[in-house]
């Protein structure tokens, strides 16, 4: 009779827990269950629903962390708490940093400013969701609202600037290259100009998807439940630097924007489909596009360029291309480019202030009124 302390026992033990172990790995692998695992959430149960999409690169002072569960980040944040009350008009704020608020406190957010206001429709509250996700890029836009319609919002209001646009990069967000299977289900449904084959599209193997292979991803599930206590606790969400350098006001004397050279803007360089494409996704719901703030720089060769990251020449003509398609399409578009003064940006040509979020925020709710017929 074998003992605890025999060596034919102990092998035993081992070898069957080998056993267990990989075939545990092989079913996670068959199943690739982190799309059902991301779903539960403590969010909007034991802790209140996050007001901003997660992001974050210092998650130890942040409370907050980066990761690319779509259904995990939607499970956390407040739109989850969903069915939809019956008096309220649902609002999603989609697009870059600026919309989710790089910099700001929650309460200073745009999606924060306009619900302060409490604004009603036929008796119906407007409750504005903050969707916005940092990196730049329309098509990583195209799928958050892929994923929030789920969620039956009355309006989306979608905020972007040219930085997104240029076709080189669609596809360089983070979130959208360990999401290939979605990316690709957009490209071939609405046949997006975009190479569905990317060399920067995560190919995992077979195994990738088993537990060991997944070890990372689960870490970040479970830390991001963790974290929902001290974030509800205090109300952080993001690292706020003490000190940060304010947009580039002295400008290098180039005229050229990722590789595209003057005169002419051509209309091809530019990822203009992925905006029907969201109109065309969002089929009754009413989208509100909106040209973002910039800033503008007075500084050295401020002739030749708008700051860091526009010549004058293209950005002056990827204005009058979006309005003359708006017109086109009948697109429902306003463009608040030059809104903001200098003063009111913090790090970036496109993030913006308190004041200046206030002075976006009273632009963006007469836009919304205007479309709700209020």
């Amino acid at each position: 009779m074998e003992t605890p302390k025999d060596p034919k026992f102990i092998c035993n033990i081992v070898i069957k827990g080998l056993i267990l172990f990989l075939l545990a790995n092989l079913v996670f692998a068959i199943l690739k269950p982190m799309a059902f695992l991301g779903r539960i959430s403590v969010y909007n149960h034991l802790f209140p629903g996050r007001v901003r999409l997660p992001y974050g690169e210092r998650p130890d002072i942040s409370y907050n962390l980066s990761l690319f569960n779509l259904e995990a980040m939607f499970a956390s944040h407040e739109i989850a708490s969903m069915p939809k009350p019956k008096d309220e008009y649902c609002v999603i704020l989609i697009g870059d940093s600026s919309v989710w608020g790089f910099l700001l406190h929650p309460q200073d957010t745009l999606s924060a400013v306009l619900n302060a206001q409490s604004l009603s429709v036929a008796g119906r509250k407007l409750h504005i969701y903050n969707l916005g996700y940092p990196t730049m890029s329309i098509t990583k836009d195209l799928v958050i609202l892929n994923y929030a319609l789920n969620y039956q919002p009355d309006l989306v209001v979608w905020l972007f600037t040219l930085e997104s646009m240029p076709r080189d990069k669609q596809l360089a967000s983070e979130i959208l290259q360990h999401n290939p299977e979605i990316v690709r289900s957009l490209i071939s449904t609405y046949g997006l100009k975009l190479n569905p084959e990317d060399p920067d599209f995560v190919r995992p193997t077979f195994w990738d998807h088993s537990i060991a292979g997944e070890r990372r991803a689960l870490a970040d599930l479970i830390r991001l439940q963790i974290y929902g206590m001290m974030w509800s606790a205090t109300g952080i969400d993001q690292y706020y630097p003490e000190k940060y350098d304010p947009p580039q006001r002295d400008l290098d004397p180039d005229d050229t924007f990722h590789g595209l050279k003057p005169p002419t803007l051509n209309p091809d360089d530019l990822a203009l489909e992925v905006l029907d494409t969201g109109v065309k996704m969002a089929g009754n719901i009413p989208i509100l596009l909106v040209n973002e703030p910039i800033y503008i720089s007075d500084g050295k060769n401020s002739d030749i360029r708008y700051n860091f990251f526009y010549p004058r020449w293209i950005y002056d003509q990827y204005r009058q291309l979006l309005t003359e398609r708006s017109h086109m399409k009948g697109w429902r578009y306003f463009d608040v480019w030059d809104l903001v003064p200098a003063i009111d940006y913090t790090n970036s040509a496109i993030h913006l202030t308190p004041r200046g979020e206030t002075l976006l925020a009273e632009q963006v709710r007469m836009a919304i009124l205007g479309v709700i017929g209020k």
